[in-house]
């Protein structure tokens, strides 16, 4: 294999990820998570003046969330369009945040160089896990932490997630993004000279009906966009029909759609 056909292969799984997450409209789906990425950095004890990064930050939630607190934040995320929404918060917030766009399995900074790393609902979608894993470990201080939210495989976005599968083979050897979502996943992908402190939480999805919630999903997800997109019309019919069955299910309410997202918020001590 030529230097140029391995330098191909090697940057398709990133390229693949940025296409994925440029698609639909994520700002749209990320305005919806704003609790977690507060949560996350109380339960991470975030302390002012602390060194902290945020991988995969898509919308910037929680490095702003970390900013607010007087943490000296840097965010990286795949998507230059995400990281330029996520710059304009910041500045209307007043907030200073070095945003720099990067790959979760290969971060563009120093070893051992932040007292925080966190990621809400983004490290998980990287395509190796263990490179990505190792990454975080590797930009985290002795002594420092690393916060996660990540989706587990009972909630809608798991379930959601493993239903894309259905009607879009993934790439051979690929593991459920959902596996960080669990504490065993989280032991295999860490090893055992780590802390683990996990539990679950809940966001609640709101829409006027399971229909008018799916139909905005295919629209603005991009791993659900781009499944769509996939298919033909039979396809989209049947994975829409899933989907619709899907929200039927786990919705609590007989008028409108309030529906749980489960999550594992995960505190992870060196």
């Amino acid at each position: 294999m030529s230097e140029r056909e391995t330098s191909e292969r090697d940057s398709l799984p990133a390229d693949v990820q940025q296409r994925t997450w440029a698609t639909g409209d994520y700002r749209s789906i990320g305005a919806r998570f704003l609790l977690a990425a507060e949560l996350l950095c109380e339960a991470a004890r975030l302390r002012a003046g602390e060194e902290h990064l945020d991988v995969a930050t898509g919308t910037g939630n929680t490095a702003l969330a970390a900013a607010r607190r007087s943490a000296r934040v840097t965010a990286i995320d795949l998507v230059p369009e995400l990281l330029a929404h996520a710059a304009r918060r910041a500045e209307a917030e007043g907030l200073t945040i070095g945003f720099r766009q990067g790959d979760a399995e290969a971060l563009p900074v120093p070893d051992a160089a932040y007292d925080l790393v966190t990621s809400t609902f983004g490290v998980m979608f990287a395509r190796d896990q263990e490179q990505a894993a190792a990454e975080l470990l590797r930009v985290t201080r002795p002594g420092g932490r690393i916060a996660l939210a990540c989706w587990t495989p009972s909630g809608y976005m798991g379930r959601m997630l493993a239903l894309n599968t259905k009607y879009r083979s993934p790439a051979p050897g690929t593991r459920p993004e959902s596996r960080w979502g669990t504490t065993e996943g989280l032991r295999e992908l860490f090893g055992p000279d780590v802390a683990i402190e996990a539990g679950t939480r809940e966001l609640w999805w709101r829409f006027s009906s399971p229909e008018e919630h799916v139909r905005a999903w295919c629209r603005t997800y991009g791993p659900t966009v781009m499944t769509v997109e996939s298919l033909d019309a039979a396809g989209r019919e049947s994975l829409v029909a899933d989907l619709t069955e899907l929200v039927h299910e786990l919705n609590t309410d007989e008028e409108t759609v309030l529906m749980p997202l489960e999550y594992l918020e995960i505190v992870i001590r060196r």
